[in-house]
């Protein structure tokens, strides 16, 4: 059995994580954008070239070298081009881990340098989608990849000794599609976020932030979180940090005051029940396409690199309040029941017809 040593180089318990780690967590929580901050914390290069790596990019392949400069050199031409941006060549000439470094520090400098990254973040979103859309394949096959990253990373965990109990990974069925988008006001395919889903169930509520916080070093970066797809009705994000020491002192240097989460609660199910606890989120997530996929491509394909992203939902619970989730009206069996209420009477009878006044 792996003792818990050998594994704390890479696990953060919560008196380890830093500034970065928790504004990172902190975006998962209230599903914010990166487009509104205007500095990043990295500490070392290490942590910058691991970002860049849950970006599905490589600082060591040179390939990936070349693409990161190619994105660089696109934002830095959009800025130019549009705002009449003025860049020091240090910034422009910099490499995407040292950009990051600069967008950490203060000054000019780190200004351009956080502008420049922000519009990167948009290219290389746009270009990995379009790739996805190019390709000859299907869902079912781009969802496999998708589980076969998730499997491996949550894998390495559960055998390292993580304090997770519980991971069920799984993919909408076709039933279950078309009662969700019935019930829901916009019935569109579009919006169906949970095609392919992941539940995580740790031991206790402290270890939530340290497996998001390892899940956006190896799985997903959190610049890739979908802004406004995240509930977070488990933990109270102030109240949280205030309750324990090393966390208060980090969270007084947050960009964004730790008091915008009090009046930020946002519950996006009107069939989950008020007492209905959990952390849940939606990302993006990158996927390196394998050789022989990329050959399925089309002329011109190359150009928008090796990555595309598959919109995947993540939930996070501790075990204590997954066992609450199962009393009463915040059950699963009672959500689905409410949802098949809503579908039926929405089918038989539409919209509700306005109730007429009284006669007089």
């Amino acid at each position: 059995m792996t003792h818990r040593s050998e594994v704390d180089s890479d696990y953060r318990t919560l008196d380890r994580l830093g500034l970065a780690d928790l504004e990172a967590v902190r975006l998962v929580l209230r599903g914010g954008s990166v487009i509104d901050w205007h500095r990043l914390n990295f500490e070392s290069k290490q942590d910058a070239a691991e970002l860049v790596r849950a970006l599905e990019l490589d600082p060591e392949i040179d390939s990936d070298r070349e693409r990161m400069n190619e994105i660089r050199d696109e934002a830095i031409s959009y800025l130019r081009r549009n705002y009449d941006f003025p860049i020091p060549k240090p910034v422009a000439n910099s490499e995407l881990t040292d950009m990051l470094l600069m967008a950490s520090g203060r000054g000019h400098r780190s200004l351009c340098a956080c502008t420049i990254l922000k519009v990167m973040h948009i290219i290389h979103h746009l270009a990995g989608r379009e790739l996805l859309f190019m390709l000859p394949i299907s869902d079912q096959e781009v969802f496999a990849l998708v589980e076969e990253k998730v499997y491996r990373v949550i894998g390495g965990m559960l055998a390292h000794g993580f304090p997770i109990l519980e991971f069920i990974g799984g993919r909408k069925n076709k039933d279950s599609l078309l009662t969700k988008l019935l019930s829901k006001p916009e019935t569109l395919a579009a919006n169906i976020y949970d095609k392919v889903r992941f539940r995580i169930v740790t031991r206790g509520p402290d270890e939530i932030f340290s497996v998001v916080n390892y899940m956006l070093r190896h799985i997903f970066p959190f610049n890739y979180v979908i802004p406004g797809q995240s509930t977070n009705t488990l933990l109270h994000f102030r109240s949280y940090c205030d309750a324990h020491p090393h966390l208060r002192e980090l969270a007084r240097n947050l960009q964004i005051s730790a008091a915008h989460e009090d009046n930020n609660v946002r519950v996006d199910n009107r069939f989950s029940a008020d007492t209905y606890r959990v952390v849940h989120f939606v990302v993006d997530l990158p996927v390196r396409l394998p050789p022989e996929m990329a050959k399925q491509a089309p002329t011109g394909a190359a150009a928008l690199g090796p990555v595309v992203f598959v919109q995947t939902e993540f939930q996070i619970i501790d075990r204590g309040s997954e066992q609450q989730n199962e009393l009463g009206e915040a059950s699963h069996d009672a959500y689905k029941e409410r949802q098949k209420r809503a579908v039926m009477h929405r089918l038989k009878v539409g919209i509700d017809p306005p109730s007429r006044p009284p006669r007089k």
